[in-house]
């Protein structure tokens, strides 16, 4: 016996959307609900991607370390890529392994440093009556470091902050491995006619970034090392771990400044008054040489951002993200600056051609 052919409905579902109107506006909400969702996934999801982008900025310092070293070594990208990474393995291992017992025992003696330090001025706040007395202290304390805690909560642990380390290098080496790969795969992305105008605006950025990565480094290096020797010189102690803590630092302007300065002044006083007098000495005279002299250098081949601008930025970022927002606020300013100049000369361009109409 054949199979008879299923039936077939002909009359019109009352699902079917046949008014123009209400089609439209259904489109309309879609785009306004996923834009809502795209908002509040991003908001969620605000550290990864943070992470994510601290991995573009470390694959930038990785492609500046080839571009620099194919100037000088034509050979395969790949190569000029191990020889950077097996360099800065080179460099690490190489410092802790001369330096790592004595920053080790200086950094013991530090915090211990500063912890007598800490307590000496407290008490001195106290008897002049401007601080509270030792039991409102305490517990300004636990407020203050619970805040913290609040602000850098996603860091977790010890454990977690050293995974999320290796996540940014790992992401940083994958695109730093072939950029235009992932390039390619974001422009596919962006509507066709857009392209061209997004791909400039792209390569802009990253030109920038490894110029102010570049010019940072100088920094931290230069900052470092003059802080070293020249409180080496006036009898500080501990003038190693100081030096290498403000060369760090100075990655963050501003307020790195402000935190490797105290830790001097802090660990200069506690040796006696003449020493921490040479400290302040030391400070000011390395940050005026930053100030007036090793910054307008690195500015003119790198990225002029104004300091009241970069310390918004900062605080900004901070109070948003914690501490690897502080970190990246640089980045992030320098990249929106590039985005809104670009936007700008499009605009002129487009003034000018209809003048010329």
């Amino acid at each position: 016996m054949a199979e008879l052919p299923p039936a077939t409905v002909t009359e019109a579902s009352p699902n079917e959307l046949r008014d123009p109107f209400v089609r439209q506006e259904l489109k309309r909400a879609s785009i306004w609900l996923g834009l809502a969702s795209a908002i509040a996934l991003a908001v969620l999801l605000v550290q990864p991607l943070l992470v994510i982008f601290a991995g573009v900025v470390f694959a930038a310092l990785l492609d500046g370390g080839v571009r620099l070293l194919g100037k000088a070594l034509p050979i395969g990208r790949g190569w000029r890529l191990l020889i950077v990474c097996l360099l800065v393995v080179a460099f690490l291992l190489g410092t802790f392994y001369l330096t790592g017992v004595q920053v080790t025992a200086q950094f013991t003696q530090l915090q211990e440093t500063l912890q007598q330090q800490t307590v000496r001025f407290t008490a001195w706040l106290t008897d002049k009556g401007i601080m509270p007395g030792a039991s409102d202290v305490s517990g300004l304390a636990r407020q203050a470091l619970g805040s913290v805690g609040k602000l850098t909560s996603w860091v977790g642990t010890a454990v977690s902050a050293l995974t999320t380390l290796f996540m940014i290098m790992v992401i940083g080496l994958f695109l730093a491995m072939d950029p235009s790969i992932y390039a390619r795969g974001v422009e596919w992305m962006v509507p066709s006619d857009a392209r061209p105008e997004f791909a400039l605006t792209v390569r802009r950025m990253g030109d920038t970034i490894r110029r102010l990565l570049a010019g940072r480094l100088l920094g931290m290096l230069a900052e470092g090392v003059f802080t070293w020797l020249a409180l080496m010189l006036v009898g500080v102690p501990m003038a190693m771990i100081l030096g290498i803590l403000t060369g760090l630092l100075a990655f963050i302007p501003n307020i790195g400044a402000l935190i490797s300065g105290g830790l001097m002044v802090a660990v200069g006083f506690s040796a006696g008054m003449d020493t921490g007098i040479y400290a302040i000495l030391v400070y000011v005279g390395v940050q005026t040489f930053d100030g007036y002299v090793l910054l307008p250098m690195v500015a003119k081949r790198t990225v002029d951002l104004p300091p009241a601008l970069t310390l918004g930025a900062q605080i900004l970022a901070s109070a948003l993200f914690g501490i690897l927002g502080l970190a990246l606020a640089d980045p992030m300013t320098a990249m929106l600056k590039v985005g809104l100049e670009r936007s700008s000369e499009r605009e002129q361009e487009k003034m000018d051609g209809d003048a010329a109409l």
